[in-house]
């Protein structure tokens, strides 16, 4: 057998199929058998003819053809007219009753189909302790437990049920613990409760979260109790009474600006005063008794905030747990930071440090000893003292309407004035 030679053509466009890309000016290599001898059909530009196969109608199914005729018959095949299909084979019972395949539809479109049926049963208590990560924290370091020594103390006047005076403590003691830690972040504190603050634990992030988390919490509390939607006017009242007065202390914070003594004493009875308020008329609400001790209650706040004033400033023992007058770091116009401004108004000294928001040890006992100078904390204690007279006046008041002798609420206070 000879050897067959090889000869390399270069293809043309093929005309009729229009420009078929990049590969038409191809080349291609053919058996020298296959090429005419006079290679005529090498160029269609020529004139030349082309073999049959590669007309471009020759390459066309028959049906497509113009000249195509509609078959009458089937035509026979290769085996003759006679010529059957083997039949079908019919399917096995096995088969029937095999399992379905898996199907192709994606995963992630399969889990779609779930949706409705996700519900609340899915949440883990481990998910619960994270979302109230930060509220745990502050909640584990001990607290004065002011407010849950006052609620036993009131419920002398108002005899409300162990049960509802467990879930108004909770309610109570929920808010308070969530407003700290907004009010760490809008405070840039750096301790509470001698620890350091939750959002320097947990970020800023999900301590804010988790505060918010909290105030609906205490807010499904309150269904517990035997008049919920009353229950939840008083919460929307006062918790609006308490945000109005935060916002006027941060006001004043931020642009710098001293109030007068007056708007200070309202944005405490807002402010510190609305957590109070909340408590009692929660009791009230669950009480047979008709016991009116609001007045009491909005002195006791201010004593409060006061005395809380006053520490921060002048007590050791605040410091180690909050540090070295922190409301100056803070910048806040506490009360004797306001007394001092304005018994000296043309001194700017004072204004000047809390401006500064300063963290300087030796800075901060110049303010307090400037405040010394004014009498600033002398009148706040004389101011304290006056607040205490008053609220045990109302107190003895509310003793004898009541028929109670226990001077429980008289010692309460004398504890929370102590500065």
């Amino acid at each position: 057998m000879s050897e067959s030679t090889t000869t390399v053509v270069e293809q043309q466009p093929a005309q009729g199929f229009g420009n078929i890309g990049p590969c038409s000016n191809a080349f291609v290599f053919l058996p020298q058998d296959h090429i005419p001898a006079d290679n005529s059909w090498a160029s269609p530009r020529a004139g030349a003819t082309r073999p049959d196969a590669m007309r471009p109608d020759a390459m066309r199914p028959d049906a497509m053809r113009p000249d195509a005729k509609e078959p009458d018959d089937k035509e026979p095949d290769a085996k003759g007219s006679d010529a059957k299909e083997p039949d079908a084979k019919e399917p096995d019972a096995t088969m029937l009753d095999a399992t379905e395949p898996e199907s192709t539809e994606p995963e992630a479109t399969r889990s779609l189909g779930d949706i409705d049926a996700r519900d609340q049963s899915r949440w883990t208590d481990h998910k619960e302790q994270t979302i109230r990560g930060p509220y745990d924290y502050i909640s584990s370091a001990p607290g004065k437990e002011f407010r849950t020594q006052l609620l036993g103390a009131l419920n002398i006047w108002h005899k409300v049920s162990p049960e509802s005076l467990e879930c108004i403590s909770n309610v109570v003691r929920m808010l308070h613990n969530a407003s700290l830690l907004v009010d760490d972040i809008q405070d840039n504190s750096t301790l509470r409760r001698g620890r350091p603050v939750a959002h320097s634990v947990f970020g800023v992030a999900q301590t804010i979260n988790s505060a918010n988390f909290v105030y609906f919490l205490a807010l499904a509390e309150l269904q517990k109790l035997r008049h919920p939607k009353e229950a939840m006017e008083i919460f929307t009242t006062e918790m609006l009474a308490l945000h109005r007065g935060q916002g006027m202390d941060l006001f004043w914070r931020d642009t710098l600006s001293c109030p007068t003594e007056d708007d200070y004493l309202e944005m405490v009875s807002n402010k510190t005063g609305g957590l109070f308020r909340l408590a009692v008329r929660l009791m009230q609400a669950e009480s047979d008794l008709g016991v009116d001790c609001m007045p009491f209650v909005n002195v006791l706040g201010l004593i409060f905030q006061i005395t809380d004033d006053y520490k921060n400033l002048a007590d050791l023992d605040y410091t180690q747990k909050k540090g070295y007058c922190e409301d100056l770091t803070e910048g806040k116009f506490s009360f004797p930071v306001i007394h001092s401004i304005h018994a000296q108004p043309a001194n700017q000294v004072l204004l000047n440090i809390i401006a500064q928001r300063t963290t300087e040890f030796e800075v901060k006992r110049h303010a307090v000893e400037y405040m010394e100078s004014t009498g600033s904390f002398a009148y706040t204690r004389q101011f304290v003292d006056a607040l205490v007279a008053k609220a045990k006046s109302i107190a003895i008041d509310l003793d004898t309407q009541c028929g109670n002798n226990s001077n429980i609420t008289l010692s309460l206070v004398e504890k929370i004035a102590r500065i």
